[in-house]
């Protein structure tokens, strides 16, 4: 009973800081601006929703054949089909429960594919681990390919602070840095003192379940078919963020580098609240203006990009859910029909 108190809290804590960030968005906006967002996502080129959604869903097949290696060495062979579903189907039911859907997506596979949830539980913890390496990888690739831009921006916004406030804003710098290493340091040791008690031992669990995701990778057979599913996700999403810029004429000349900063900064922003509600419009509106795109475009680029993914989850996940029977039910019928006919031969 506690646990279930436990992840409504969460549940309505996160989609009420979403909500708030939604108000947060769009509260300095005057009439005139609310006025010029709807026109600008009217104009929209919606006609790009195809190629946009042709590459979601070719990056969740690759996806699925990605998940699939990493099963290979524990010795099952899903169905391609049946792990493309139940990745969709874990996109659907993380959009309506946070987690919910890594768990769903185990155990639908593993009920029409007879394999054992927690070993499929564990390649999931691989496939995340390895999701945030190359996250953390494009974040880098962002940084380094945009040094000037955001170089300048950092620039910019750290001479505001410390040369407009003098020394004590220096002295606010340092102290400010030994608290967050004090804090660091201190819940290292606390992890390593009290690993068998309550939540301590959980965030272990948790940094040992990563540990062992990364070390399961070299258990991988296909490796080259791995990294290269795995940096054709990456590259699909990256295209989805420049198909978008494509849509909407505020943003149409941006390129790659823009690209790679919302990748970066949406994905940050996907995380933050739940399906990104909120915070992937705001994450998407600070990034762009980077490259000079007003607030009220960047709020519409935003809500365009974050609008399209929700209601492609969406969609396609009761699709998903009616299939996956569906696809699965022959298969079964042969198989309790051979059971039959064993039955009355005995």
């Amino acid at each position: 009973m506690l646990n279930v108190f436990k992840k409504i809290s969460q549940y309505i804590f996160f989609l009420g800081l979403g909500l708030f960030l939604l108000w947060y968005t769009t509260r300095s906006l005057t009439a005139e601006e609310l006025v010029q967002l709807k026109l600008t996502l009217g104009e929209s080129r919606f006609i790009l929703i195809i190629p946009g959604t042709l590459l979601m869903l070719a990056a969740n097949w690759s996806r699925a054949v990605r998940w699939k290696i990493l099963m290979e060495p524990l010795g099952y062979r899903p169905r391609t089909i049946n792990a493309f579903l139940a990745v969709m189907l874990g996109a659907f039911f993380n959009l309506l429960v946070p987690r919910l859907g890594e768990v769903m997506k185990c155990s639908l596979l593993a009920r029409y594919e007879k394999t054992p949830v927690d070993k499929l539980i564990g390649t999931m913890v691989a496939e995340r681990t390895i999701d945030f390496l190359c996250l953390v990888i494009i974040i880098i690739l962002t940084i380094l390919m945009q040094v000037d831009t955001l170089g300048e921006y950092a620039r910019a916004e750290l001479t505001r602070i410390f040369l407009s406030e003098g020394r004590f804003a220096w002295a606010k710098f340092f102290w400010t840095l030994i608290v967050i290493t004090t804090i660091i340091l201190g819940v290292r040791w606390l992890l390593m003192k009290y690993a068998h008690v309550g939540i301590f031992g959980r965030i272990n669990s948790l940094i040992k379940g990563v540990m062992q995701g990364l070390t399961s990778v070299g258990s991988i057979r296909k490796k080259k078919l791995f990294l290269m599913h795995t940096i054709l996700i990456w590259t699909v999403y990256l295209m989805c963020v420049r198909v978008g810029f494509l849509a909407l004429a505020p943003v149409s000349h941006l390129g790659y580098k823009a690209s790679f900063t919302i990748l970066t900064f949406g994905s940050l922003g996907m995380i933050a609240t739940q399906g990104g509600i909120g915070a992937y419009q705001l994450a998407v509106q600070k990034s762009l203006t980077f490259y000079g795109i007003s607030a009220v475009n960047g709020l519409a680029y935003g809500w365009l990009l974050w609008a399209f993914q929700t209601i492609l989850v969406l969609v396609t996940g009761p699709i998903c859910l009616i299939l996956m029977p569906l696809l699965n039910r022959k298969p079964h019928d042969a198989h309790q029909e051979n059971n039959g006919e064993d039955i009355r031969q005995g």
